[in-house]
């Protein structure tokens, strides 16, 4: 592992084992890749079809208050282009699916408190450089014009963006496997094979595979694997789900969404949330959200939190009232109670490394994840510090105790 003469990571000889082909592990295994190791990819079903595929593409850096995740956020949406210019040199079909649309949020508050919670939090956001303005109700109505006039406040980011997520992994899983990574699918990771205390391999049901380094990228079902692996994280997931409308003309120009969005975020709460968010896709159908409710891998679709996203949604855009609902879907997401991602060794067993617990930010915090993690297995510090997200805070680590039986029952220190 060595930096070569520009600075970039060079991995050359690393063998990594990456868990889990959604997002993050695709966006690991093109950058690790890229780096010139040797790269291998499990997942326990197909690419990109968990959580991957149950969002809505966005990459976002209106939603995230000052701290490490914003920092994150800043490095990864101005890695977005870089990353997808160099994957279309050699697979621009693949690239073309990604959809990358730099559209710009618009943030809004419909109640004097809404307001005013909005522009501390956006004055919060430009104190670190952050670009956002203010926008008057004319600007509001030329750049929205089927949003509601009932606005009393509304902040535009530029630099939110949007990609069509499912398109996004297969063309960051093709891009890893035109630099030599091995993908395989249907391939469950089922226990770790440790030697001095290091991990050098995993089991799976199609058997051994073995690699200088292990991440366990599998999203909501990485608390699992850590399990499987001997290292437990308290990975804890929220249900978000969807509505999809019809095809329509142009309606919805930016990502909208209110003020409470952000702190249904940051909430612990287990109970449903809600709050409006309302964008288009470049085939016409407009995409609703958003609900956090935490129900386990419960994978039903709840009638109160359809109606909820559906209240929300036309209280900024009455204009949907007679649109029809062509499917909704739902889709886990994984978190920990500080409400940010791990990324990087775990103390407690050595080679193995965690990237994980990005809850609903996952896609667009994806490529900046793999470069901080690429950057410090190879030694290389970058301008967002990868402690932040160390595996050793009270809300990730996970503790394990054996009963006489050899049960291991899991507990969190948070």
């Amino acid at each position: 592992m060595t930096l070569d003469s520009s600075g970039a990571e060079s991995l050359d000889g690393l063998g990594v084992l990456i868990i889990g082909a959604g997002i993050i592990g695709s966006a690991l295994a093109d950058r690790l890749a890229f780096a010139g190791a040797s790269v291998r990819l499990c997942e326990a079903g197909g690419p990109a079809s968990g959580t991957t595929a149950h969002g809505e593409g966005n990459v976002l850096v209106s939603d995230k208050g000052p701290g490490p995740e914003l920092e994150l956020s800043r490095l990864s949406r101005r890695l977005w282009p870089e990353v997808l210019t160099r994957i279309a040199e050699r697979l621009p079909e693949e690239v073309a699916a990604v959809e990358w649309d730099p559209k710009g949020g618009i943030v809004v508050a419909t109640d004097a408190a809404g307001a005013a919670a909005l522009g501390e939090f956006a004055r919060g956001q430009r104190a670190t450089g952050l670009h956002c303005e203010d926008l008057d109700a004319d600007r509001l109505a030329k750049a929205e014009p089927a949003l509601t006039r009932d606005v009393t406040a509304s902040v535009l980011y530029p630099d939110d963006a949007q990609v069509q997520a499912v398109g996004a992994a297969a063309a960051l899983i093709g891009s890893a496997v035109a630099a030599g990574a091995i993908i395989e699918t249907q391939c469950a990771v089922t226990g770790s094979i440790v030697r001095d205390g290091r991990i050098i391999g995993v089991r799976t049901n199609k058997g051994a595979r073995y690699a200088d380094v292990v991440i366990n990228a599998a999203g909501p079902w990485s608390g699992l694997v850590s399990e499987r692996l001997g290292a437990p994280i308290a990975v804890r997931t929220r249900r978000g789900d969807v509505l999809i409308t019809a095809p329509m003309p142009p309606t919805v120009f930016h990502k909208v969404y209110d003020a409470d969005y952000v702190g249904a975020v940051g909430s612990s709460e287990t109970e449903l949330q809600s709050s409006a968010v309302v964008e288009s896709t470049r085939g016409g159908p407009i995409l609703l959200g958003s609900s956090r409710r935490e129900c386990g891998f419960d994978n039903r679709l709840r009638p109160d939190s359809l109606a909820a996203i559906a209240r929300r949604a036309l209280r900024l855009y009455p204009v949907l009232a007679d649109v029809a609902i062509m499917r909704a879907y739902g889709g886990f997401r994984p978190w920990f109670a500080d409400h940010l991602p791990v990324i990087g060794p775990d103390p407690r067993l050595a080679g193995l490394w965690h990237a994980t617990g990005h809850e609903g930010a996952g896609i667009g915090l994806s490529i900046g994840t793999a470069h901080l993690l690429t950057s410090a297995l190879a030694g290389h510090t970058e301008e967002v510090d990868i402690a932040a997200f160390s595996v050793d805070r009270p809300a990730v680590i996970a503790s394990v105790r054996t009963e006489p039986s050899g049960t291991h029952l899991i507990g969190t220190h948070a």
